[in-house]
């Protein structure tokens, strides 16, 4: 299933029947992906006196309840919203959803007692492209990730530098596959969200990071198309399937 997109001035053929799943996927159990000190997600049947949304118990139907949060407990996108006092949704703002896309493989840099990516990886890595969307993949990449618990590890972030930069070059959607752009622990400075968003400055309202993606080592470094799927939720954030397309 073959089509041809026109974008400034560009064409693009892909494979609609091919696409590259980069989400982790939400389940009930200790073994989903978690950060910010939660317990594991909850799918469970709803209980209304002795009925029990449940086959297994004897209803016509399965009906479950789901308590997550979206930024802990897998693959999520979020708005500006997430450090604004101000409300601002995600579904609102997020109107777009077909994208220009680089991938990009990062070995992070040590820093003090710290990981790092900086702008310097950013600079040499990038170079003169200029996409709508940077789907960064960090180094060492095992399916670990798809299940590790993150809370207390100090995993690696990105430099408010790094962030600056690929923000000029005029990149709107971020994705990784951390929990956070941000050191775990920063005091609430939250430089990479705020230097992203410019939070100082003109906020760009219609701009994501995307957060605990996971990228097969299938998947080489390159150029793609980036179908950036969300559920409808009114919230800063909402859990989401990012799709890439190799382009042809």
């Amino acid at each position: 299933m073959k089509t041809t997109i026109k974008y400034q001035s560009n064409t693009y053929q892909i494979d609609l029947s091919k696409p590259l799943d980069i989400s982790i996927p939400l389940k009930a159990s200790k073994s989903n992906v978690n950060a910010w000190y939660l317990d594991e997600p909850k799918i469970e049947p709803v209980k209304n006196g002795d009925w029990v949304g449940s086959l297994k118990e004897g209803a016509s139907v399965n009906f479950n309840n789901i308590y997550f949060n979206p930024h802990a407990h897998g693959t999520h996108t979020e708005c500006i919203g997430h450090i604004t006092k101000e409300f601002h949704s995600v579904n609102k703002n997020l109107t777009q959803f077909f994208f220009t896309a680089e991938l990009i493989s990062v070995a992070a840099e040590k820093y003090m007692k710290d990981t790092v990516i900086s702008r310097k990886q950013m600079e040499l890595l990038l170079k003169d492209k200029t996409p709508e969307a940077l789907v960064i993949r960090t180094m060492p990449n095992t399916k670990e990730k798809k299940k590790r618990h993150y809370s207390n590890t100090n995993w690696t972030y990105m430099t408010e530098e790094a962030v600056v930069f690929i923000r000029d070059k005029g990149i709107k959607h971020l994705l990784i596959d951390l929990p956070s752009v941000d050191r775990e622990r920063d005091g609430g400075a939250l430089l990479a969200h705020k230097a992203f968003w410019n939070f100082d400055g003109k906020l760009r309202l219609d701009c994501t990071i995307t957060e605990f993606i996971y990228v097969s080592n299938k998947i080489e470094d390159g150029s793609y198309l980036l179908n950036l799927q969300i559920a409808p939720f009114e919230n800063d954030a909402t859990p989401s399937k990012p799709v890439l397309y190799k382009i042809i």
